[in-house]
Parts: structure tokens; sequence; C-alpha cells
């Protein structure tokens, strides 16, 4: 990848990551909705190993939103990229925009803060990609959580 390139991409990155923080702050992002466990919500679930998700990151609105979106991106997957530390998921942007993406990352990110989130929109605007990686064994979880 070309400097300019890379540069570009990093500053949408940032741009959309201030956008996405906007969404927050204005009480529209949104969680998962996570099963109680032994009739009591748990503030932590041990998912996978080393990986954890901390359902009370986020309000019952907020899971509900985000339970939403997460359907929403599963279901309007066009393509799904296994990468050398992840996967990359590509939609059309009539079928989800960029925003309802940085929305749920800025949600996910908030209840499982082991992800790393790239967001790209490329060949200029006409595919949303968004990108998940981690450290070791976050490709196992990716697959299990995302029914790849």
């Amino acid at each position: 990848m070309n400097k300019e390139r890379k540069q570009r991409i990093e500053g949408t990155s940032r741009s959309i990551a201030l956008a996405a923080l906007g969404i927050t702050i204005a009480g529209t992002a949104a969680g998962l909705g996570f099963p109680e466990q032994d009739g009591k919500d748990a503030a932590t679930i041990r998912v996978d190993g080393k990986f954890y998700c901390n359902i009370k990151a986020l309000s019952i609105e907020e899971r509900a939103r985000h339970k939403e979106l997460t359907e929403k991106l599963l279901a309007a997957r066009n393509e799904t990229i296994e990468t050398e530390k992840g996967y990359e998921f590509q939609y059309r942007p009539d079928k989800v925009t960029i925003t309802e993406v940085a929305e749920w990352v800025v949600a996910e990110s908030k209840c499982c803060p082991f992800f790393d989130f790239h967001i790209d929109l490329e060949n200029q605007g006409r595919l949303v990609c968004l990108r998940l990686t981690g450290s070791a064994g976050i490709k196992d979880f990716i697959r299990s959580e995302f029914h790849l």
C-alpha cells in the first residue's frame, strides 16, 4: 500500500471514529443482547479462552440496537475474506452504510475490547469493509461468533 493511500485511509478511519464517538455520545450506539446466566445478568462472560465480553458495558437499549445492527451486518455480507490476522467483511453501501458499521464498532469495542477494528471505504465509495483482527486465537473466535 503506498504512503498516500495509507494516509488517506488513516485519516478516513479517524473521521469515522470521531463520527462514531459522536453517535455514542448522542446515545444511539448500541450493544448485543446476551443471555442471562443462572437467572442473573452477568457482568462478564468468558467466551473463548482469553476473550471476554463485558455485557454490562452497554445499556439494555444499546444492546438491543447492537443486536439489530449485528443481525443486519451478518445478513448483508457480500463477501468474507480471511486475512492473515482475522477476517474482512465486505458490504455494498446501499445495503450497509459506513455509519452503521462505525456505530456497530463503537458498541462492540465497549463489550469486546479485545478486537482490533478496521473500517475502509474502497472502490470509490462502492465497497464498505469491516476488518476484525486481534491477538492469537481471534480467528477461531470470529469464525464461531460470526457463523463462518
